[in-house]
């Protein structure tokens, strides 16, 4: 027996959990990174540290903040706007707000290695270091995705 199609608000509905399951990963990371970010500065290791390490852990504290504040928005705004006919524009919205979120994540771990590099191993090295992450950042999570939605099948 061939199931029947879902119903828009079916479709809309199973669309937004996805999002919002979706949405539950990049959000822990983004949090377990941002309580690291914060620590540092705490730290006898980071006083000690230069001023590059000083400005690359603000930026990339900031990246991480800035992060988290675009991947848990979708959710309060399907709290807010929870059965007021909204769905559709929820999930649009949200979509681009975790794109912006998971870019802005890229780069705060990014930011993260080229720090820990730097105090570690020195400039040179945390500099590969942290393009070999930041490519690797950029391949898998956008370049391969849009490549695969682009191509024939």
């Amino acid at each position: 027996m061939i199931e029947p199609e879902e119903t828009e608000p079916q479709r809309l509905a199973r669309n937004l959990a996805e999002l919002l399951q979706e949405l539950r990963v990049a959000q822990t990371g983004v949090q377990v990174l941002f309580g690291f970010l914060l620590t540092l500065a705490f730290t006898d290791r980071y006083a000690a540290a230069g001023h590059l390490v000083h400005v690359v852990h603000v930026v990339t504290t900031s990246l991480a903040a800035c992060s988290a504040a675009f991947l848990i928005a979708p959710a309060a705004w399907h709290r807010i706007l929870f059965r007021h006919g909204h769905r559709e524009q929820i999930i649009r919205t949200a979509s681009v707000s975790a794109l912006v979120g998971l870019m802005l994540l890229a780069a705060a771990m990014t930011g993260t290695v080229l720090m820990v590099g730097y105090v570690v191993f020195g400039g040179l090295f945390a500099a590969l270091l942290a393009s070999g992450f930041g490519l690797l950042f950029l391949v898998l999570w956008f370049i391969l995705p849009l490549w695969m939605r682009i191509a024939p099948r």
